[in-house]
């Protein structure tokens, strides 16, 4: 896999860190060994360091010749409250976390290239490395923002990478327009008249009423969606009731909705609301929607998306290099801060075949060997973003 010599030199390096990152694992906003270790480094390496952004951020600040010009790279640094299955040594120190989306070797390649860029100052303007907290729907992102991330840092233009498990180690995917979907968590309660198990016509049964609307809500996306869009309702929990012979007086519903488009996930909420009140009242049951919208829909900057593929290729080949990716179902944090700048999130091949399972899967690991990769693109991109002159 191509990579910079200088970065691929010190790989070894890049492995412990990242293995030392994957048995600390910290839930979003408790990150704080891992902002340390990043502090350190970054000061180590000659950057400029401030901390305190959504409490665990850190962002390094490295300027180099007099252009006033600027690009933002954010890796993530939080885990998943996921009990670790693996066996190898680096696995999970601590019980019920885990990292199990790589986010250890998101935060490693960054710190890959910032050591890099500090060697090297190959470049004429100002970058900034982003290490965002709470990625995994804990709105790290948003609060950086909120909190004055780009008032402070100014970035003309901000990129993000996340791996891909089954897709070949060290190749890039980058799309233009929307990418990942907007995603929301719902809940729907129903309230009917609870009796007992052998005289239902004396009761009205909100567990039937929320059977009735689990299927009901499945029509939306089948026939409220266009064919040319893509939305996903997903009813994941159906609650209710204690006995075998009692009928209860409520249940309730919780599961996900996703869409690549706002307009598409406010029209969800609208005809979820209508079919869960009005089924429900067809049965003499009433029933709540509340729907909260977690993750924007992530939309790349064709021309940032553009850029970023012919970096990517000049790094590893136009073979190697994906420009039309797959519309990804899955939701991110990070366009809460394409909201205020351009830019593009960009994937990258974690490996296929046995073992390469799903990211959220206990058995999971980040591939170390597309470390320098990984890094050589962030360094190749501030190169070619910031040219020297």
């Amino acid at each position: 896999m191509p990579a910079i010599a200088r970065i691929q030199s010190f790989a070894s390096d890049l492995t412990r860190i990242r293995r030392d990152i994957h048995a600390h694992p910290e839930l979003g906003f408790e990150e704080r060994r891992t902002a340390d270790l990043v502090a350190e480094r970054l000061a180590s390496f000659g950057i400029a360091v401030d901390r305190g952004l959504a409490g665990t951020g850190v962002v390094g600040t490295l300027t180099c010749g007099a252009s006033p010009r600027s690009v933002g790279l954010r890796a993530d640094l939080d885990a998943l409250p996921l009990q670790e299955r693996n066996g190898f040594a680096h696995r999970s120190r601590h019980e019920g976390k885990m990292h199990a989306c790589g986010h250890d070797g998101h935060t490693t390649m960054l710190l890959g290239a910032a050591r890099y860029l500090a060697e090297t100052r190959n470049f004429d303007g100002t970058v900034h490395f982003i290490f965002q907290p709470a990625e995994e729907a804990m709105g790290g992102a948003e609060r950086m923002v909120k909190e004055g991330l780009f008032a402070r840092f100014p970035c003309e233009s901000v990129f993000g990478m996340h791996n891909v498990p089954g897709m070949r180690a060290g190749t890039f995917a980058v799309r233009r327009g929307p990418t990942m979907a907007g995603g929301a968590v719902f809940e729907i309660a129903v309230q009917g008249v609870g009796g007992h198990g052998a005289l239902p016509h004396a009761a009205i049964d909100p567990v039937l009423v929320a059977s009735h609307i689990a299927v009901a809500l499945q029509s939306i996306v089948a026939r409220n969606v266009s064919p040319l869009d893509s939305a996903v309702i997903s009813v994941t929990q159906i609650e209710g009731g204690h006995a075998f012979n009692v009928i209860p007086e409520s249940a309730r519903m919780r599961g996900t909705a996703r869409a690549f488009q706002d307009r598409t996930m406010e029209m969800l909420e609208r005809n979820m609301r209508r079919i869960a009140e009005n089924v429900a009242a067809g049965f003499g049951a009433s029933a709540t929607l509340d729907f909260r919208a977690m993750f924007r829909p992530l939309v790349n900057d064709v021309r940032e998306a553009q850029f970023a593929a012919d970096v990517a290729a000049a790094l590893v080949g136009e073979e190697n290099v994906n420009r039309e990716g797959l519309m990804i179902m899955a939701s991110e944090d990070f366009p809460e801060m394409l909201r205020d700048r351009p830019g593009a999130f960009i994937n990258i091949g974690n490996g296929e075949g046995e073992g390469s399972c799903e990211v959220h899967n206990p058995g999971y690991d980040f591939n170390d060997a597309i470390l320098p990769v990984g890094a050589s693109l962030w360094a190749r991109l501030v190169e070619a973003k910031l040219p020297a002159r």
